[in-house]
Parts: structure tokens; sequence; C-alpha cells
């Protein structure tokens, strides 16, 4: 009969799985941080005309 994981006692899953998580969390932000951050700032320049022109009235069309 294969042993597996989910028969082991409750502390070495929990031990096991939170290992794994670990990883898994450490792989993403590395992958994230790691890859080349866009240069198009254009975000901020549509929420900064935003902020600009908050509270003026609509021109008319």
């Amino acid at each position: 009969m294969s042993s597996s994981l989910h028969h082991a006692d409750k502390h070495t899953h929990r031990r096991i799985m939170g290992v794994g998580f670990l990883f898994c969390t450490a792989f993403v932000l590395i992958s994230f941080f790691a890859r080349e951050q866009p240069e198009n700032h254009y975000a901020m320049r549509k929420a900064d005309r935003l902020v600009r022109t908050a509270g003026t009235p609509a021109p008319a069309r």
C-alpha cells in the first residue's frame, strides 16, 4: 500500500502544507519583482488629469 501525505499525522501534514505555501509565495514574489517594470506611465497621467480636473464643471459641447 502506498503512503500519502493525506494519511500522515496532522502535524506533519500542516508542516508540509506550510512549507509548500512558503515556496509558492516566494516564487510568486520573486517572479513579480524580477520582471521588467513597464515604462508606460499612462495610468499615472490619467490619474493626475482626473485629480487636476476634479470639481470643475464639464465643458459644454
